[in-house]
């Protein structure tokens, strides 16, 4: 029965509640539980049973609250068990317990089984505006009861202290903490540019090596240290660093390709980003014989055990549907 697990999990309290100048003593209700299971039962061998405990331990239990109660609740003797006045009065008392700590089971029981409640997210830009803006409605469509507070920015945020659930990231490497970091799908990105329009078509030079960027305008992703660069590799692995200035610099990734299309400057951007623009011949990717650094799409969350189920399904979905997402678009280029 619910009371069963409701007492291996209960741990008996002894002590005070105060306010003022007055205290209260706290029972020990695993007693009372203990005391109507008994009764219930007819005998305290098959309580014992039934509650899978001690028959010793039970009938110390026993004497422990009629003590504590400074009166006879039960008359023991070798025919059974049997209630006395106020042992009658007091069970009432007791089985109202019983039936709210099966209540209460139950509805953490239900919490637990049901995806509800909300859902605290952090996601970068890109991938909220690329993926996120159809997977979120297809997941909510699944899980009515189930809320999502979509929190988008770049910045890594602190998933405890800011009271996140899950996060996405696309870093280099997944970093080395206390979170669990799930991967999800490897993110390359590209340089590109505008085939003929704007400032970079006026521009007669040639793109064939990394060196020749110096003589194009840039635009780029805000970086706090102020270093702004491209790491490529060559696919003979000859590695250059080519340093520039951004002529534009937004945490927003789809302004960036925006103004790319406008011929504004070049740029790096995931290939899952530039797809459509690549197809609709509005950028094409440069040196492609040089790669930038591959970055790892992968979601964080605090801890394993003990999720939502709403966080849980959400885990899963995302695990399931973003990889694929992504992957449409990475052979694009």
């Amino acid at each position: 029965m619910m009371v069963v697990s409701y007492i291996g999990k209960y741990r008996s309290i002894y002590g005070t509640l105060a306010w003022g100048n007055n205290t209260m003593a706290i029972p020990d209700l695993t007693n009372y539980l203990i005391f109507a299971r008994v009764v219930a039962t007819g005998s305290i061998s098959a309580g014992a049973r039934e509650l899978n405990m001690p028959k010793s331990t039970v009938s110390r239990r026993l004497t422990e609250l009629e003590e504590e109660q400074g009166v006879r609740l039960l008359h023991r003797s070798t025919r059974g068990l049997k209630l006395t006045e106020i042992g009658q009065a007091f069970l009432v008392h007791c089985e109202t317990l019983v039936a709210a700590a099966e209540a209460a089971q139950q509805v953490t029981q239900m919490v637990q089984e049901t995806p509800r409640g909300e859902i605290h997210v952090s996601s970068p830009y890109a991938i909220s505006q690329s993926m996120l803006v159809t997977l979120l409605p297809e997941f909510l469509a699944l899980y009515p009861e189930v809320r999502i507070n979509l929190m988008v920015t770049n910045r890594p945020v602190n998933l405890i202290d800011e009271g996140v659930d899950v996060a996405l990231r696309v870093r280099p490497f997944i970093e080395d903490s206390s979170l669990i970091a799930r991967p999800l799908a490897d993110s390359p990105s590209t340089l590109f540019r505008s085939p003929n329009r704007g400032d970079v078509a006026r521009i007669d030079k040639p793109l064939r090596h990394p060196l020749d960027l110096v003589h194009y305008p840039h635009l780029s992703l805000h970086y706090t240290s102020g270093r702004y660069r491209y790491d490529l590799t060559a696919q003979s692995g000859e590695k250059l660093t080519v340093s520039f200035r951004p002529r534009l610099i937004t945490d927003d990734m789809i302004v960036l390709r925006e103004a790319a299309i406008e011929g504004l400057g070049i740029v790096s951007l995931p290939n899952y980003l530039g797809e459509q623009a690549v197809q609709d011949r509005l950028l094409v990717p440069i040196l492609p014989d040089w790669s930038l650094p591959v970055g790892i799409m992968h979601m964080v969350y605090p801890y394993r055990r003990g999720l939502l189920p709403a966080v849980r399904v959400f885990i899963d979905f995302l695990a399931e549907r973003l990889p694929a997402t992504a992957q449409r678009s990475l052979n694009t280029t």
